[in-house]
């Protein structure tokens, strides 16, 4: 049986991976001098203005205005002709302390309150979720892991010169066709680049197929038939906050598993990980990714939910779609027994109260080879393997 399925990824320049990553930034620069620190920090860009925004206690200082400019000029926005200039444009920050009533919860879980011990609660109420699979090396969707390798190469050559007409916002999407489930061809790109106003269609097109995509899939996926659609609309000068606002947190399936799966809806970025929209989205990722490496399925989803200022998660499923090696039932105990999943556990487990997140904030969280991330790690495949 033959099927298709699409993901897509955006480069480190399109107006909501830039505030992403500003999110981030602000969040790395506070935990570097205040690991206990509360972040919620969100940022919003338009034409000539970000704005920052938040929750954030702290002992520390940070001059956020200073690091979202930076974090701009380093993305390559750092000409008015670009649309937006890192140098010039304004700077607005909104930001508070964490609610004392959110604060109380997560300082002390429930579970502590009644049994006099400490422990902190989940920042939040929610669903989250953890995935992995066989179909790539790195444990991910292929279409999605395709995307990104497409908008990474896309950023080398605009960053290296090798294609000196690009500007920094740009977004890819591959459509992989599979054959009784597994990934044998990828059907369709869609890769739309900001560029130069002289550069030509023709031009573009041509470099993007020929330095761009063939350099960033493996040729044995593309065939004959394979479609490119190369900036469709036929032109794309205007694109970052000119061309479209932006926001944290508007991108979580990009920084996810590209739709293959569940996704709770918290996002991830400039949020400490007290927060378990993202330190238990990461736990439940090395879960996911552990089943698989143990050979206990060939995919495996993990969701946990949270009730605020609990401690141990309300409920716990597995589902392994037909591919485990025993019943979901038995390998959702598995999990339970290796995987500690209240915060304070995650965070110690995962050593998360580092400034190591925006690195994370542009071409996903998940699947990242080229960066050294905890989550990613297989330390538990053996326990895994032995329990079973």
């Amino acid at each position: 049986m033959k099927s298709l399925f699409t993901s897509e990824s955006v480069t480190e320049g399109h107006p909501d991976k830039m505030c992403d990553q500003i999110s981030d930034a602000v969040l790395d620069a506070i935990l570097e001098q205040d690991p206990m620190a509360r972040v919620a920090c969100e940022c919003i860009a338009t034409t000539g203005l970000i704005l920052v925004m938040g929750e954030i206690s702290t002992k520390c200082y940070v001059d956020i205005g200073k690091i979202a400019r930076k974090k701009v000029l380093d993305i390559g926005y750092n000409h008015s002709e670009l649309g937006f200039d890192g140098n010039s444009c304004a700077v607005l920050t909104a930001v508070d302390e964490q609610s004392g009533d959110i604060a109380m919860g997560v300082d002390h879980a429930l579970e502590g309150r009644a049994a006099h011990y400490d422990d902190i609660g989940a920042g939040d109420q929610g669903m989250m979720f953890g995935y992995a699979c066989d179909e790539t090396d790195a444990y991910m969707p292929a279409a999605i892991e395709l995307s990104h390798a497409i908008t990474r190469r896309l950023a080398v050559a605009r960053k290296t010169g090798l294609v000196p007409y690009l500007r920094p916002d740009g977004k890819a999407q591959v459509t992989v066709e599979y054959e009784d489930g597994r990934p044998v061809r990828v059907d369709t790109v869609v890769l739309s680049t900001q560029h130069d106003p002289d550069a030509t269609h023709e031009t573009i097109e041509r470099d993007m197929i020929e330095k761009v995509i063939k350099e960033a899939i493996p040729a044995h996926l593309l065939d004959g038939n394979t479609r490119y659609l190369i900036n469709p609309t036929g032109r794309f000068v205007i694109g970052g906050p000119q061309g479209d606002s932006g926001l944290t947190g508007r991108k979580i399936i990009v920084d996810t598993y590209g739709g293959y799966g569940h996704h709770g809806g918290g996002s991830f970025s400039g949020k400490d990980p007290t927060k378990v929209d993202r330190s238990a989205a990461y736990a439940l990722r090395h879960a996911a990714k552990n089943v698989v490496a143990a050979g206990l399925a060939k995919k495996c989803e993990i969701g946990a939910a949270y009730a605020i200022g609990v401690a141990r998660p309300v409920s716990l499923f597995v589902d392994t779609m037909g591919t485990g090696v025993m019943d979901d039932e038995r390998i959702a105990g598995l999990v339970g027994e290796t995987f500690d999943l209240r915060p304070a556990a995650i965070i110690d487990r995962l050593n998360l109260r580092r400034p190591i997140y925006a690195q994370t904030a542009a071409y996903g969280h998940f699947g990242r080879n080229d960066l050294d991330l905890p989550w990613e790690k297989l330390d538990m495949a053996e326990t895994l393997r032995k329990k079973a």
